[in-house]
């Protein structure tokens, strides 16, 4: 139903003054660049930069523009020994950017194919996308 509001708001606004007052872009979107290790998001005006792991080599980490699929704030990895992924965002089937307790490899390749970073970057990033919500993240990962 609130949808329904903001969508006839904007409808009107259009109407009346000529621009949209609602934008349908993404409010909330990470950039992971796996040749640099890291990942930006940009969260409204707010820009953060933080060091990741994308996969190592013999695993792969997908390219593309993804919107999350689930969330867990503590899952365990049942292909990879029960790893613990602190603050998972699932964004491509099993694929997460998840928190990591070996921050040490933080800034090369060293995942099995997930995006790992700093817990404390991963809890704050879980926390944003549960703000937005699905609809309005939107993650790209790119060489």
């Amino acid at each position: 139903m609130k949808k329904f509001f903001l969508v006839a708001a904007a409808m009107l606004a259009t109407a009346l003054f000529g621009t949209p007052s609602v934008s349908y872009a993404a409010m909330l979107e990470a950039n992971i660049d796996v040749s640099s290790q890291t990942m930006t998001v940009r969260y409204g005006s707010e820009v953060y930069r933080w060091v990741v792991s994308t996969a190592r080599p013999g695993y792969f980490t997908p390219r593309g523009t993804y919107r999350p699929q689930r969330t867990a704030r503590m899952w365990y990895s049942r292909k990879y020994d029960m790893s613990p992924m602190p603050y998972s965002v699932f964004f491509h089937g099993g694929y997460a950017i998840h928190g990591t307790g070996a921050v040490r490899q933080l800034g090369r390749p060293a995942s099995h194919g997930c995006v790992r970073l700093h817990t404390a970057n991963a809890a704050t990033f879980y926390s944003m996308v549960r703000e937005v919500g699905f609809g309005n993240t939107r993650i790209v990962v790119t060489n």
